[in-house]
């Protein structure tokens, strides 16, 4: 099996994961721990898109003739990767203070328990 299909499965199986997780999390730290593992799943491909099999690093030391362009790895998904696992680590931090006020207002942090709870409005 060859190393880039190995990496789109993978890439593929933590999205799926992550998917059930959200799909099926009753919990709400859970559901954000999948969103986290379908953050990765995707970060995976898009790093698994810039892969060339003996690829150099796109740093140029020396000059070069243009009929014989050196093997350059693309350094946009990298890039991208490194941005998105910045943004996922706010969203992460974030998420979890407004569960943290979530349980302050409703004493859980079960979505199940707060939907069939009805509330008196006078």
């Amino acid at each position: 099996m060859n190393l880039t299909v190995l990496l789109y499965f993978g890439g593929f199986s933590l999205i799926l994961t992550g998917f059930y997780g959200v799909l099926t999390g009753k919990n709400l730290i859970r559901v954000i721990l999948a969103l986290g593992i379908m953050e990765a799943g995707v970060n995976l491909l898009l790093v698994t898109t810039g892969f060339k099999p003996k690829a150099i690093p796109p740093i140029i030391v020396k000059s070069f003739k243009t009929l014989s362009l050196p093997n350059f790895a693309d350094p946009l998904p990298q890039a991208l990767v490194l941005t998105s696992i910045v943004i996922g680590f706010g969203i992460t931090a974030l998420s979890l203070a407004l569960i943290v006020k979530y349980n302050e207002e409703n004493g859980t942090i079960k979505m199940d328990e707060v939907e069939n709870s009805e509330e008196v409005v006078e």
